[in-house]
């Protein structure tokens, strides 16, 4: 039966009385009180009239919401909070924190307890460009890698750089060669894996502090830097120039050498100008030997060639100077220590594939500076130069003389470095804070020369630190050059000299020494910014997590 015929009458009768509809309908004639119709509450669960009303709780969400606590819930007995997928930020971060301490600070947390990245004001509409912006961060970190930068310092320069464009679930992977960085948009979905390799490398720290103040600003939430201004910001940075000429260059490893020459006990004016000499022609053949194409350690080879000549030729002729001091200072503007330092930093922040391939790269131009000397050595040891390795050079007893003499090493050795001239002056003053350091501990204090260098070099690294967090940029500028007159330039010549003359145990001895002290000038360097860290609150943000490393086991 369809609905239609359900809805007919049933009867004729019914069909023509209207009244007649229901079972339910009201007789005529009957009162019905007012408000009794049909509407009104029939059910069972009705409270009967005469009883009194039940007290009423307060008022609360109605029973059943999701946002009303059941009534056996307990804070006591509360089961752990949820924790969202942003993350929850375990470590306190300051805003007005520099960029470095915020960035390794986050670098070193879990991916999953990483705070999410603030809302930031230059994305574009549709969110940022994944590619382009992974392209710009790793252009970044290639310029701080091949300048020299840790590889710590790298990764948390390339972590700021994608959070500052809010790109959350970035990994950066810095090698000594490889540079790579992931991007995964959320747990459901591909990462995005971008990498570049380093094929040339350059000490020109100009650049360096160019590139951290572009970080800086696209970190600062008040400076809105757009990727098409980021690009052209660093595109002009590496067409800059060096900010001195090569003459100036050569000039200033040459009164480098000189001053280093003072330093090791070669007072005479004759020795200092041969010590610059041979440090001008050595640079200049390494300058030669760059411009054919040879690789670095034949460069070095050849430049330590001239300051070992021009030493052994004083001593065949019987001049009454200092051959040693004059080799020994043309051997301080060779030593690789900007890189020795940068290698311990990695290793001891972690990176030892990165510290690894940077002390390999230390000891390969060692080597060629050990093959130069020991060449022009050998030869003149063969026709007749006397050479006493016993004759060691001491200080020259004038501290004053001392002091200008290693703030004149620090500031050429900054010139060479191509520092800004504004950092300039404050490096020379830090140098010279390290000698009068390791002057006033080694001779008026009678303490050993490992130990005098390691807390010379950790006060570089402290003053370093503090000046670059007050101009809010990289350290490596006001502690490299500084570090230039505690290099154990004297220590690798005697070692040398015996090994030339035969004396294995006695050579072995010396660069042994020699060693002990670049260590001590690194890891002093090193400890002297973690204390800064830890104890000087000037901009830090708290404290750092270390790495989660085992212990032996």
């Amino acid at each position: 039966m369809t609905e239609a015929e359900d809805r007919k009458p049933r009867s004729d009768e019914a069909r023509y009385d209207p009244e007649i509809t229901s079972e339910f309908a009201i007789p005529q004639g009957l009162d019905v009180p007012k408000g009794a119709g049909e509407g009104e509450t029939t059910s069972e669960f009705a409270m009967p009239e005469g009883l009194p009303a039940p007290p009423q709780p307060p008022a609360a969400e109605p029973e059943g919401s999701a946002f009303s606590p059941p009534r056996t819930y307990s804070a006591k007995d509360a089961p752990a909070a949820f924790t969202p997928p942003a993350g929850v930020p375990l470590v306190s971060l300051i805003k007005d924190a520099p960029w470095q301490d915020r960035m390794r600070t986050m670098l070193r947390m879990p991916v999953t307890e990483r705070p999410a990245p603030e809302p930031v004001q230059r994305e574009e509409e549709g969110g940022p460009a994944v590619p382009r912006v992974l392209d710009l961060t790793l252009r970044i970190g290639e310029l701080l890698l091949a300048g020299g930068e840790g590889a710590e310092d790298v990764e948390a320069a390339m972590f700021a750089v994608c959070r500052s464009y809010g790109l959350d679930r970035c990994e950066p992977n810095v090698t000594f060669t490889l540079l790579s960085i992931s991007h995964q948009p959320s747990l459901v979905e591909d990462p995005v894996t971008a990498s570049r390799t380093v094929r040339r490398r350059g000490t020109d720290y100009t650049r360096l502090a160019a590139v951290f103040r572009l970080v800086d600003d696209l970190t600062d939430q008040e400076t809105e830097v757009s990727l098409e201004e980021a690009y052209r910001r660093l595109a002009e940075i590496r067409r800059n120039r060096h900010p001195y000429p090569g003459w100036a260059l050569t000039l200033a490893g040459g009164l480098l050498a000189g001053a280093a020459s003072v330093l090791v006990g070669g007072a005479d004016p004759i020795v200092f100008l041969a010590a610059a000499v041979g440090a001008m022609l050595g640079d200049r053949l390494a300058w030669l030997c760059a411009g054919r194409g040879l690789p670095e350690f034949y460069q070095f080879t050849v430049a330590a060639m001239p300051p070992a000549a021009i030493g052994v030729a004083l001593t065949l002729a019987h001049v009454d100077v200092k051959g040693s001091a004059v080799i020994t200072g043309g051997l301080f503007a060779l030593l690789p220590g900007r890189a020795l330092v940068a290698g311990v930093q990695d290793g001891l922040t972690g990176f030892y594939i990165t510290a690894s391939a940077r002390l390999l790269e230390v000891m390969y131009f060692f080597v060629g500076i050990v093959t130069g000397v020991l060449t022009v050595l050998y030869f003149g040891v063969q026709i007749g130069g006397r050479l006493n390795p016993e004759a060691k050079p001491g200080s020259y007893q004038e501290p004053l003389v001392q002091i200008a003499a290693s703030m004149l090493l620090s500031l050429t050795f900054a010139v060479l470095l191509q520092q800004e001239r504004s950092t300039v002056l404050w490096v020379t003053l830090n140098g010279g804070v390290a000698w009068s350091v390791y002057g006033a501990l080694r001779y008026a204090g009678d303490i050993s020369p490992v130990a005098s260098t390691a807390v010379a070099a950790g006060l570089v690294g402290l003053f370093g630190q503090l000046l670059a967090r007050y101009r809010f940029a990289s350290a490596l500028p006001y502690t490299t050059a500084a570090i230039g007159p505690l290099l154990p330039g004297s220590a690798t010549y005697f070692g040398l000299l015996s090994m030339a003359q035969n004396d294995m145990d006695e050579g072995l001895v010396s660069l042994a020494k020699a060693a002990s002290l670049a260590m001590a000038i690194a890891i002093g360097v090193n400890l002297g910014s973690e204390i800064f860290r830890l104890f000087l609150r000037i901009g830090s943000a708290g404290k750092r997590r270390a790495a989660k490393r085992t212990r032996g086991f």
